[in-house]
């Protein structure tokens, strides 16, 4: 999710992303996961559940899957779509089933949630493939598909949506961890932005930082990059532990 920057290889390291496999066969599929990004943003899912007075299990699982296949796979497959950013060679109809699928999967889920759950989920259920399609086609002028767009559509909505199906409705609790996820999300895409532009539309970095000891320090690709990449790493390693610790807490 994101620009769609023009491919292009650094010499460094030529892959789009740093947790993108070699690209041709199964490998562009796991590209395609975005998997640190994909278990962050489930990792939302977790924590909304865990806010619940009781936490059910089979809906904790089923709200998992249902947000696995909207964003892990429709939203990752639609934005490949668009621009090719991972510069996987997944074929474009293939892109397309796994889109429909995805959605279907997801809204199937919530609809049989609507038994279990009752009327209170019907709005999300709505909201989602909107949120999916019209983020990763630019819908409705671009309106969602800048960082607010992103950190709604993937922080604060699965935070308020597992609550909802775990209860039935909303709460204050589940509102302050979705405000929480919201920022969180909009400081994944203020590091992932630059990083997205060093990695895939530079051809070069060069220049110096002088220093107050009068010593220079040369400015390269990894200079620029490495900060950037290393903190959304620890970040997805944090938010996931989190959300771990909440389900062992609830659920043991």
């Amino acid at each position: 999710m994101g620009e769609r920057p023009a491919p292009r290889e650094g010499p460094e390291d030529p892959r789009p992303a740093y947790y993108a496999a070699r690209s041709g066969g199964w490998r562009d599929w796991w590209t395609l996961l975005h998997p640190p990004y994909t278990a962050w943003h489930l990792a939302y899912v977790v924590i909304g559940a865990c806010l619940a007075p009781v936490v059910n299990v089979t809906r904790l699982i089923a709200t998992l899957l249902a947000f696995f296949f909207a964003v892990g796979l429709a939203a990752h497959a639609l934005d490949e779509l668009n621009g090719r950013p991972l510069r996987t060679q997944i074929p474009g109809g293939a892109l397309v089933a796994v889109s429909v699928a995805g959605l279907a999967g997801a809204v199937g889920l919530g609809i049989a949630g609507i038994i279990e759950v009752g009327p209170a989920l019907v709005p999300f259920i709505v909201i989602g493939p909107v949120l999916v399609v019209a983020y990763n086609f630019e819908l409705f002028g671009g309106l969602l598909h800048n960082t607010v767009g992103l950190a709604l559509s993937w922080g604060a909505f699965p935070v308020l949506t597992a609550y909802v199906a775990q209860t039935g409705r909303l709460a204050v609790a589940p509102v302050i961890a979705a405000c929480g996820a919201f920022f969180l999300t909009v400081v994944q895409r203020t590091l992932s932005t630059p990083a997205r532009l060093v990695r895939r539309r530079t051809r070069d970095v060069s220049g110096t930082i002088s220093l107050n000891d009068g010593s220079e320090l040369a400015v390269d690709r990894d200079l620029l990059l490495g900060p950037l990449e290393q903190a959304l790493r620890a970040m997805s390693w944090g938010v996931m532990s989190l959300a771990a610790a909440l389900a062992v807490a609830r659920l043991h």
